[in-house]
């Protein structure tokens, strides 16, 4: 009894204690100024609100998306037309042979499209959004920039001049969109991004079998096919970034991989074609090793720099020989290819640093005239020259 008496004071104590540190805390808080409340006194919790409003927002954004193709569609596609090519076959009369896009430029009744498109027509007949028919005659044509200017007697209140953007700005991953007349399906729309910038395709075949490249293209993977060429490739905000132009395909069909003429080319050229009917491209008279860059060379060669322009060779008579630039002097078999090295190199025309000639190139048509004075900065063996010269006109 004496154990078992021992346990309950033992219990009677810890319940004691428990009590006197509760009696404690509400002592202190009643000398403290402090009410005591219980649970069910407490308010009720106030609870965020679900994040529900995410799918709205995002249909919301699809909405606007698709509002803005709606709108910059009805925008453009009134200065976008249907160029019908005919031309007489085996003395008969003239039957079509093609057929491209173009765009109204100004209320005079310009049109832009490219070359290849018309190069070879003896008629032209352009068809409107709204089915209207006018024939169109040449004003000028250029083969190095693939571009062509088409004039139409219509009235003006029909022509909507679509404006021009800037393509010195673009970026890749922008958006862009193209309007034309794929496989004659007039008024077609297609959307993509701008897949990368600097591409050159080869244009005009010189007499001595090399060729003048077209530079500075913009990629696309916006949809481009038979009938495109000549169509005008957009930005956002309608205005025009570029002029289609080709599509890489071994079968004649969309890739995903097409190329448009940038439009500060575009702007360069249609209007001295327009005011003078051709356009004067600068020329240094050099060639180089076709698409084999310093930077491959120097793997196998040793070559002091990895970047620039080899010359090859160096046209007798033009600016480079007056300059004093001279070219390879040593044949080399590159991967089966047939290069002559040893010449210089050419690193830089006024400041601008050069990767390779397509950047040359890119950098003579978009910032450079006939007769303008230019400097190049050159590596010869070991020796670093700088060169004045004043560039010609391309033969």
């Amino acid at each position: 009894m004496k154990r078992l008496n021992g346990v309950w004071i033992a219990i009677i104590f810890l319940v004691a204690a428990t009590l006197a540190c509760n009696l404690s805390a509400a002592k202190q808080s009643e000398l403290m100024g402090e009410q005591t409340v219980t649970a069910a006194q407490l308010p009720e919790p106030t609870l965020a609100p679900l994040p529900t409003a995410a799918p709205q927002v995002m249909a919301l954004d699809a909405d606007a998306e698709e509002q803005l193709l709606i709108d910059l569609y009805e925008q453009a596609n009134p200065a976008v037309v249907n160029i019908d090519v005919a031309a007489t076959v085996f003395g008969e009369d003239l039957n079509d042979f093609g057929s491209g896009s173009g765009f109204v430029i100004d209320k005079q009744g310009h049109i832009v499209t490219n070359n290849h498109v018309v190069e070879d027509a003896e008629q032209m007949r352009v068809t409107f959004y709204d089915g209207f028919v006018a024939k169109a005659e040449v004003i000028a044509r250029d083969q190095d920039s693939d571009l062509a200017v088409l004039k139409v007697d219509a009235d003006p209140e029909r022509l909507m001049p679509l404006e021009f953007g800037e393509s010195s700005s673009l970026q890749v991953g922008q958006r862009v969109v193209a309007i034309g007349n794929p496989w004659d399906l007039g008024g077609t729309m297609t959307v993509g991004i701008v897949s990368a910038l600097g591409r050159s395709l080869p244009g005009k075949i010189t007499p001595d079998q090399g060729f003048y490249s077209i530079p500075d293209l913009i990629q696309t993977d916006a949809a481009i096919n038979p009938g495109n060429s000549g169509g005008p490739l957009l930005d956002s905000s309608g205005r025009v970034v570029g002029i289609n132009t080709a599509i890489r395909s071994e079968g004649r069909y969309n890739s995903g991989v097409g190329f448009a003429v940038p439009v500060d080319i575009v702007k360069r050229v249609v209007p001295v074609l327009i005011s003078e009917g051709r356009y004067r491209y600068p020329y240094l008279g050099i060639t180089a090793n076709g698409e084999v860059s310093v930077a491959e060379l120097a793997l196998e060669l040793d070559l002091p720099v990895h970047r620039g322009v080899l010359v090859a060779e160096v046209r007798t008579g033009e600016p480079a020989e007056q300059a004093g630039l001279r070219g390879g002097t040593e044949a080399y078999d590159f991967y089966g290819q047939r290069l002559l090295i040893g010449g210089d190199i050419i690193l830089a025309i006024d400041d601008y640093q050069l990767r390779d000639f397509d950047d040359l190139i890119a950098y003579l048509v978009r910032e450079t005239s006939v007769d303008q004075k230019v400097n190049l900065t050159v590596v010869r063996g070991d020796e670093m020259l700088q060169m004045p010269l004043t560039l010609g006109e391309r033969p």
